[in-house]
């Protein structure tokens, strides 16, 4: 019974505590206003997706051949491949599919890593020459998104200011310090992007002599609510 009565007392203090403190919050006069910002960036990690196959191959080439001839064709481009190209199947360094009751073809996916719409360019038309043609863009990215993301959050924050500036002044008020900030986590918005043949790349290319592929900028959305004292 005394244990109850222990429990009882300490949960009762707590509960007080809890709401003074609510109390003083809201004894307070503030203001409350939200605030946004967005922001429009182009990719710069572009990963292309390339799939070696003896099907998909003139005259059926052999997948380490058609590694070797893609190897040297990016080199020449002076792509940094320790650091850039990766197997995007790391658990098993071929697939094998079986298409005829006799037939089994090996097949090896790549995926490279490129800075901008140019560069895809450059790899298509590379590819195109030797002969390779299933490749596809895989994903984009921004290298520096979180960066980003809290340089919206900073200017969400100056618009909420700015907002309950406004709304103080007609009433010959000032705002003083945020006594809340709440913080949603900002939107990232990424390009949908066509899927591309690396045939046409490279034929547009022969005829407009300039690079042809461009991407969607990347969209960044914060937004904040905030209070402010009123005084």
């Amino acid at each position: 019974m005394y244990r109850y009565f222990f429990f009882l007392l300490v949960f009762t203090s707590l509960q007080k505590n809890l709401l003074a403190q609510t109390k003083s919050f809201i004894d307070q006069p503030y203001v409350e206003v939200n605030g946004s910002s967005d922001t429009l960036v182009t990719p710069d990690e572009i990963f292309i997706k390339i799939i070696l196959s003896e099907k998909d191959s003139k005259d059926k080439i052999s997948v380490e051949d058609q590694e070797k001839k893609m190897i040297g064709a990016f080199k020449q481009l002076s792509i940094n491949i320790e650091k850039n190209l990766t197997n995007s199947d790391m658990s098993s360094n071929y697939k094998f599919h079986r298409f005829k009751e006799k037939e089994i073809l090996k097949t090896k996916e790549y995926i490279l890593k490129v800075s901008s719409a140019d560069w895809v360019n450059k790899v298509f038309i590379s590819l195109e020459k030797i002969g390779l043609s299933n490749a596809s863009i895989y994903k984009v990215q921004r290298s520096d998104i979180e960066s980003l993301k809290n340089i919206c959050r900073m200017n969400a924050i100056k618009k909420a200011q700015s907002k309950a500036i406004a709304l103080a002044t007609p009433l010959h008020q000032t705002i003083g310090n945020a006594i809340l900030i709440t913080d949603n986590e900002p939107s990232i918005y990424y390009p949908v992007f066509r899927s591309m043949s690396v045939g046409a790349v490279a034929d547009n290319n022969e005829e407009n002599n300039e690079p042809n592929i461009e991407f969607e900028k990347i969209k960044i959305e914060a937004s904040v609510a905030v209070k402010f004292i009123l005084k």
